[in-house]
């Protein structure tokens, strides 16, 4: 008698997960239309206001697909908002996020950045300028320790140090077979963390700006007490300390990372499903190493020069650069006019998915504005607050705010009119509480997965926003416990 073993066919166990999925998803939107349904009019939404963040994280967990859970949970937020107009209320939002100044402004750098660097790969000047490091780096901590003093160089702007500085530095780590995620974590951890220590970058004059606007400065002295409050930030004190004995080897691989290194050190550098900017087999290489390497230094030079003479504006600096990169080369002949304008389009074009994960983002943190997320939480967690304490509540609250909307700068002009009276009322010092929110934000940009800087620096360095993140978190996590500490100690 034959006995047949009887196996689902393939095909058909996608199709049960698949309607799984489908019957899971119909559920969870009936019960956020149920909500808002029965929701009365006027009424805070408090806790249930929580719910579309919460199923962004699930989303984004289980699925690793970081786009989608964002516009997942915005329209399950609009659900929640106006069950009866939701398709309106999405198209709106929808509208308001792409006519927003600073999405207009992200948009426009991020694509300018992507098709300045696409030129320079096309010119073979980033090939030029890794080989001038790979002949000066001559061991793994080396090249690492060099991607983290890139890292403090490249101080203006956290976009311009997560784009730039992975794209010229895979090839030396390449050579080393150090994970595409080890390279994106070192270049992530000196973005965000670096721009807040420095009262030069763009995060300075806009958080200098809030605290003018908030009354707590006078006019033109905002940057004087955000000058105050830097030796206290210890998020990114904590960060480049930790990142820097990452490069030198003394903090050992933890979590994902260390099967990430595991993987790069059997040879495969980049992770599965990763993508890399195709820019095709045409990419000049000069003849003269020396002019090769000033056709990198130069753009970049007059990239900064011109976003600091503009009022540490990127947008300006970056239509600058790329004008006075395609005169420079196109005076070279180094490579074609059609090609470098086509080396622009490929550039924009490599930036969509990130600049949809940022957009995605803000459609997020627009509904849990109308939600009222924001307010909700500080106002819950205030009577709770002392003076010994508030620095690092507010620290743990703020920063999971802005992990939990990616909106770094957003959730700021949201909160501090909240905080920072709170903070004086409490007797608790102006620069100890800016230096909490400052903290924070770097701490929710740093550890978020679907963050503007996480995105770009995961982009730049081949690998997927999720796969970063995951690699990168147990490090953001160490820096937020000892931050916590800290402000523990010396509030």
């Amino acid at each position: 008698m034959n006995t047949q073993t009887k196996t689902m066919p393939p095909s058909l166990k996608i199709t049960s997960k698949h309607t799984f999925i489908t019957i899971f998803s119909i559920a969870v939107f009936l019960l956020f239309v149920s909500i808002g349904l029965n929701h009365a009019e006027g009424e805070a939404y408090g806790w249930i206001g929580l719910l579309p963040t919460g199923l962004v994280l699930l989303f984004a967990l289980t699925t690793h697909r970081t786009v989608e859970a964002l516009f997942t949970g915005a329209i399950a937020g609009v659900l929640l908002l106006n069950p009866t107009e939701a398709v309106e209320e999405i198209v709106g939002i929808s509208m308001d996020v792409m006519m927003d100044e600073t999405i207009a402004w992200i948009i426009l750098v991020c694509g300018l950045m992507g098709g300045l660097i696409a030129i320079l790969e096309k010119g073979g000047s980033i090939l030029s300028f890794s080989d001038m490091l790979v002949t000066k780096v001559k061991s793994r901590k080396q090249s690492m320790l060099m991607t983290f003093a890139l890292g403090i160089l490249i101080f203006i702007d956290d976009y311009l140090n997560a784009i730039a500085i992975s794209s010229s530095m895979k090839k030396v780590t390449d050579g080393y077979n150090i994970s595409r995620e080890k390279l994106s974590y070192l270049v992530d951890s000196t973005a965000a963390p670096i721009c807040i220590l420095v009262p030069i970058s763009t995060w300075a004059i806009f958080f200098s700006s809030l605290l003018e606007a908030n009354g707590v400065a006078e006019a033109g002295e905002g940057i004087k007490a955000y000058i105050q409050a830097i030796p206290y930030m210890a998020y990114g004190w904590v960060t480049l300390a930790i990142v820097l004995l990452v490069a030198l080897e003394k903090v050992p691989d933890l979590g994902p990372m260390k099967a990430a290194e595991k993987r790069a050190k059997g040879g495969q550098v980049q992770p599965d499903d990763s993508v890399e900017m195709d820019l095709g087999s045409d990419i000049a290489s000069h003849t003269n190493p020396t002019m090769g390497l000033i056709n990198f230094l130069l753009p970049m030079v007059v990239l900064v020069g011109a976003s600091w003479y503009f009022g540490i504006d990127l947008l300006a600096g970056v239509f600058v650069a790329i004008i006075f990169t395609v005169c420079f080369y196109g005076m070279q002949n180094l490579i074609s006019m059609n090609s470098m304008f086509d080396a622009i389009y490929d550039g924009i074009k490599v930036m969509l998915l990130p600049l949809a994960t940022v957009i995605g983002g803000f459609m997020l943190k627009n509904v849990n504005d109308s939600l009222g997320v924001t307010q909700f939480v500080i106002e819950t967690v205030s009577p709770l607050l002392s003076a010994q304490y508030f620095p690092a509540i507010i620290f743990m609250i703020t920063g999971a705010l802005v992990f939990a909307t990616a909106s770094s700068w957003g959730v700021f002009a949201v909160a501090m009119p909240i905080v920072l009276p709170l903070g004086e009322q409490l007797g608790v010092p102006l620069h100890l509480t800016v230096a909490a929110l400052l903290s924070a934000s770097a701490a929710g940009s740093h550890s978020c997965f679907f963050s503007d800087s996480t995105v770009l620096s995961a982009q730049g360095s081949g690998v997927t926003a999720m796969q970063h993140a995951r690699t990168q978190f147990p490090y953001a996590l160490i820096g937020i416990v000892a931050t916590c500490i800290f402000f523990l100690i010396v509030a």
